[in-house]
């Protein structure tokens, strides 16, 4: 996926945590902001650098991770 390019891992940037490229965005804050019913233009208002594209790039890498690894959401108490 071309999309995925927007985001990398080097462990210099964010201890190596998923961001978008060329800033210290992680995609978890991308995704925790979508997640608690910020829209995409108040996502990308709060910040400057990212452009549509990333926020579709974190969606599209947190699809893929989705498909590698199941989570037992009975253990999780608080958070989402």
């Amino acid at each position: 996926m071309d999309v995925l390019n927007r985001i990398v891992n080097d462990p210099n940037i964010c201890h190596g945590i998923a961001c978008i490229k060329g800033t210290r965005i992680p995609v978890s804050v991308i995704l925790d902001n979508l997640s608690h019913g910020l829209t995409h233009k108040e996502t990308l208002d709060s910040y400057p650098t990212l452009k549509y594209e990333d926020i579709i790039a974190a969606l599209a890498y947190a699809a893929l991770l989705s498909k590698e690894q199941s989570i037992n959401l009975g253990n999780i108490k608080e958070g989402i």
